[in-house]
This record gives C-alpha cells, structure tokens and sequence, in this order.
C-alpha cells in the first residue's frame, strides 16, 4: 500500500470561500443606499422620499437601483430589521457580561447612547415608520423591541429589589419605555456638546427609571 493511499481525503466543502471584489462591491454600495435612505426618510419622512432620490444621493441611477432593492419598503424593512437587531443583540451582550445590576444598568444606558450618537438618522426612522413596513418586518421588529425592553426590566427590577424596593414588571415596562423615549428624542435636539449630552441624558434616563446608582 502506497503513503498517500493512507491518506484521508480532505472535506473542503464546509470551507468558506473569500467574497468576490464584485460581492464585495456591491455589499458596500448596499450599505451606502441604506445610509442614504436613513438620512433622507429622517429629514422628509418615508412618504417624502423616492426610490430613485435615494439612488441619487451616491450615484447610483433609477433603474440600477432595482438590483439592490425591488422597492422602498424593501429598503425600510432592512434597515429598521437591522438597527433592532443590533440594539437587541447589544443589549443582551450587555446583560449577560453579569456583574452588578447598576453596573450593568449604567453600561445598557451608555450603549443606548452610542447608537443614538453613531445612528441619529435610524433611530429617528425606527421611531416615526414602523407603520410603512411590511407586516411580516413590524412584526420581526416589535418582537425584537419588546426583547430588548424585557431586559432593561430585568435589571431595573433587580436595582429596586438590591435596594429593599419594589417594582412590579407592568411599571418597570413603563419606566423603561419612558426612558426610551426621552432618550430617542436626542437626535431631534439642535446641536450639542457630545460629552454634555451623554451626562445629561443618563442623568434622564436614571430618573425616569427611579434609579439611584
């Protein structure tokens, strides 16, 4: 019997292949479509915007835009599916790092304000134009929302309770999603030392929370 024949084939079928420059390519123009819906839909709304203004904004002409997305709603549904997914998967990362509750409720609210900060333009959308998306996308998107509150109140109510408080899980939703909205609010706010409005905005969030940490 020879060597090779000893040797056992190798199973390259689970190897991924490197993306192609044209994968590539198209991926980033993807990305700069939605960057440009998001901006344009903060400013006019989703009714106020045409598949074709978003084209415009990064050159991309009318009927090219129809190979990266088959309409508007199909842009709005990635987008909004998207930023929800990523507040709800950062969130969960946070939560489950452990340590103590208002540790962990201070490193969720400085999390929330990145986003803000980083994506003023989809949290105003997300906002505003839940209405205009397809049934199946709200419907992926609420569920993502209410995930996402579920875990603030889990920590919230462990504050009170650390604290010889109580707080029932009906109220706790109610803090949280005033606290929601005070700090989805900020991108609407005139221009702002970013520094200054990270203090005062957890300082909101704190008291809108009923927390003292």
């Amino acid at each position: 019997m020879s060597a090779t024949s000893d040797t056992p084939p190798v199973d390259t079928g689970d190897v991924p292949r490197p993306p192609t420059r044209r994968t590539q390519a198209k991926a980033a123009r993807r990305a700069e479509l939605l960057t440009a819906a998001a901006r344009q839909m903060a400013e006019r709304g989703f009714a106020g915007v045409r598949l074709e203004d978003i084209g415009r904004a990064v050159g991309v002409s009318g009927p090219a835009m129809y190979r990266h997305f088959s309409s508007k709603t199909e842009l709005l549904d990635e987008m909004l599916v998207d930023i929800s997914q990523r507040l709800y998967d950062g969130g969960a990362e946070v939560v489950d790092r452990g340590g103590p509750p208002s540790e962990t409720l201070l490193a969720l609210i400085g999390f929330h304000i990145d986003v803000l900060v980083t994506k003023p333009d989809l949290i105003v959308v997300q906002d505003r134009d839940l209405s205009s998306m397809t049934p199946e996308a709200n419907h992926r998107v609420r569920l993502l929302q209410r995930r996402y509150v579920e875990r603030w109140v889990d920590v919230v109510i462990a504050i009170y309770e650390q604290e010889g408080r109580t707080l029932d899980r009906a109220e706790a939703r109610v803090r949280v999603h005033a606290t929601f909205g005070l700090l989805n609010s900020s991108p609407r706010l005139p221009a702002y030392d970013e520094a200054q409005l990270r203090r005062l905005l957890t300082a909101m969030a704190l008291a809108a929370l009923g927390c003292r940490v």
